[in-house]
C-alpha cells in the first residue's frame, strides 16, 4: 500500500507536499494578520496598532529610499549597518575564544580542570543581568554592547565545542601520536580542522540569543541600530515601521544561517555525511 503523506505515524510527505506544508501556516498567519488589519481600520481609520500592507510599505519606503532630513543617511541602511557591525564583532570574538578554549578543554586535562568550573559558572550568569555592570565597565558606546553579546555567546559555545572534542574517538588521537604527531600538531593540525563544521553548527545556534542581546543593548544606549529605532518608534506607536523592521531582522538572521549551512556543504560534506 501506498504511504499517506500527511496522517499517521509513518506518513512521509514528498517534496511537493513538504512544501505546501511548510507553506500553509504563513498563509494562514498573513490572513489572520491583515483580516483583523482590516476590521480595526473599518472601525477606525487612524488605527497604528495592526497597520495595513500599504502603510508598511510607505513606511519603509521613507526609512529606506529617503534621506533621513536631520542626518541625511538612509535610516535602515545606517541602523543595519550599526548592528550587523556589532553582532559581527561580538560573536567573532566569541567563536575564536570558543574554538581555542574548547578544542583545549576537550583534548587536555589540566585545561579541562583549570577553565571548565570558571565557563560553567559564566554559562550561569544571565548575560541581562550583568548589563548595567558591562556598560559601566566597557562604557555605553560600542564596546559594552559588543562584550554583551560575547558573553552571552561564548560559554555555550565553548562547552559544546568541549563536549564534541571529549566525543571524538581516542582512536584517532593513538592513530595521529603513533604515526609521530607531537601534540601542537594533533591539536592544531588533526583535531581543530575537524572541529571547525561544529563549531559553525554552534555559531548558527548562538545567532538568535546574539540578536536577543543586541537589541536589548541597543534598546538601553544607543543612537542607531535596528534596535534602537525599534525602541525609538515604539514611543510613537509606529508599528508600521516596527513590524517591517523586525521582519528585517528575521530576514538577516535566516540570510546568515542559509549562508553558514552552505559553507559546511561546500567545504564539509563529510561533516554532513555523519549526521
Amino acid at each position: 500500500m501506498k504511504r499517506p503523506q500527511i496522517l499517521g505515524l509513518h506518513a512521509e510527505p514528498s517534496k511537493q507536499m513538504g512544501i505546501i506544508l511548510a507553506v500553509i501556516p504563513f498563509v494562514m498567519a498573513l490572513i489572520l494578520y491583515f483580516t483583523a488589519s482590516h476590521l480595526r481600520h473599518i472601525d477606525n481609520e487612524k488605527d497604528k496598532l495592526l497597520p495595513t500592507a500599504g502603510q508598511m510599505v510607505t513606511a519603509m519606503e521613507r526609512m529606506a529610499f529617503t534621506p533621513d532630513r536631520r542626518s541625511g543617511e538612509y535610516l535602515l541602511l545606517e541602523d543595519t549597518t550599526a548592528s550587523l557591525g556589532r553582532i559581527g564583532a561580538g560573536v567573532a570574538m566569541a567563536t575564536a575564544l570558543a574554538l581555542f578554549l574548547g578544542l583545549n578543554m576537550g583534548l587536555y586535562k589540566g585545561a579541562r580542570g583549570l577553565f571548565n568550573p570558571f565557563i560553567t559558572f559564566i554559562a550561569m550568569v544571565p548575560p541581562l543581568a550583568i548589563l548595567p555592570i558591562l556598560f559601566i565597565s566597557f562604557g555605553v558606546g560600542e564596546w559594552g554592547k559588543i562584550m554583551l553579546i560575547f558573553i552571552g555567546t561564548f560559554p555555550i559555545m565553548t562547552r559544546d565545542i568541549n563536549l564534541y572534542v571529549k566525543s571524538l574517538p581516542k582512536e584517532l588521537i593513538v592513530k595521529a601520536q603513533t604515526l609521530g604527531a607531537n601534540d601542537l600538531a594533533l591539536t592544531y593540525r588533526i583535531i581543530m580542522p575537524m572541529v571547525i563544521p561544529r563549531l559553525i553548527d554552534s555559531l548558527r545556534l548562538s545567532l538568535g540569543s546574539a540578536w536577543v542581546y543586541l537589541i536589548a543593548a541597543e534598546a538601553i544606549s544607543a543612537t542607531d541600530g535596528l534596535g534602537y529605532r525599534i525602541f525609538l518608534m515604539r514611543r510613537y506607536l509606529n508599528m508600521d515601521v516596527i513590524i517591517p523592521y523586525v521582519l528585517w531582522i528575521i530576514s538577516l538572521g535566516l540570510l546568515i544561517d542559509l549562508a553558514l549551512r552552505v559553507l559546511v556543504a561546500k567545504k564539509y560534506p563529510w561533516y554532513l555525511a555523519k549526521k
